[in-house]
């Protein structure tokens, strides 16, 4: 059998009460902390802002007031004025400098803010569900007022971190396949895996939707049930098909790293804000 040397952030962990959030009613909110977004921004960015601008309707999103869509009809329905001027074009572009207002009150741009939680098992990421069940965002209902977004997902019975940020900009570069964000996962299997199958991973199999190319992967338990696997891949539940395939059902499955983030003591069901270092960091991965 082979064994690697652990990839780093990996380090067994003791399952801990998971941790629910209370009723939104009446729960007091984390103070957010403040950002230098001159610093969070990327010269490119700031500088097509300035050139360019941004579209009328994410300005107003990106504030927390309502979505695009729905800030296209605020629009239409001549709600909103930029330098005391009532704008109806959907397409209108502001600058930095630009004065905006919404049903006569000025906007401001929303904080930003940036949130890693350390996933239970058995609550789904999404925004909300129809059918009532647990969602990510009853783990952070406490972490300020501003709306925030789950970056990426986890499966309902997957733990781990999972990031959430207001950031359309840092979101859209954590989970666009190019930019190749390295994550680590601990997984847990029914049965040891075979030295022919762990070679197979190693080498990269080919799925039904391409090739599985691994970064790391090492045996963390002399039973050989439990591996560590570091992968840049992003697509859908790529770590589970990835052992299906081979014949192994994922009892466990928990992602210790994200994007250089780990788990350090961030108990299991809680969550907290990202220092300012940690968000430039994220801002210069390449």
């Amino acid at each position: 059998m082979h064994n690697k040397k652990s990839p780093k952030g990996h380090k067994p962990q003791k399952p801990q009460k998971s941790h629910q959030a209370q009723k939104k009613s009446g729960q007091r909110k984390a103070e957010t902390p403040e950002y230098d977004v001159s610093k969070l921004k990327s010269a490119e960015v700031k500088e097509k802002e300035l050139k360019e601008g941004i579209r009328l309707n994410k300005f107003i999103s990106n504030a927390g007031i309502c979505s695009r869509r729905e800030a296209d009809k605020h629009i239409a329905d001549g709600k909103v004025k930029v330098n005391n001027k009532v704008v109806t074009e959907l397409g209108f572009k502001v600058k930095p400098m630009d004065d905006v207002a919404f049903e006569g009150k000025p906007i401001k741009r929303e904080k930003l803010v940036y949130v890693l939680l350390n996933k239970p098992k058995g609550f789904i990421t999404t925004m909300d569900d129809p059918k009532g069940r647990k969602t990510v965002m009853d783990l952070i209902a406490t972490a300020g007022d501003e709306r925030i977004y789950p970056v990426g997902r986890l499966d309902r019975n997957t733990t781990g971190l999972l990031l959430f940020t207001n950031d359309g900009e840092l979101a859209k570069k954590l989970t666009h396949p190019k930019h190749k964000i390295k994550k680590i996962y601990q997984v847990e299997l029914d049965k040891p895996i075979t030295e022919e199958d762990f070679l197979k991973i190693q080498e990269g199999i080919t799925l039904e939707d391409g090739e599985v190319k691994v970064d790391n992967l090492a045996i963390l338990t002399p039973d050989a049930k439990s591996i560590g696997m570091e992968i840049r891949m992003g697509r859908n539940r790529i770590v589970r098909r990835t052992f299906e395939h081979l014949g192994y059902d994922v009892v466990k499955l928990d992602r210790t790293t994200f994007a250089g983030l780990t788990k350090k003591d961030l108990a299991r069901g809680k969550w907290r804000f990202l220092k300012e270092k940690e968000v430039i960091n994220l801002k210069h991965l390449r």
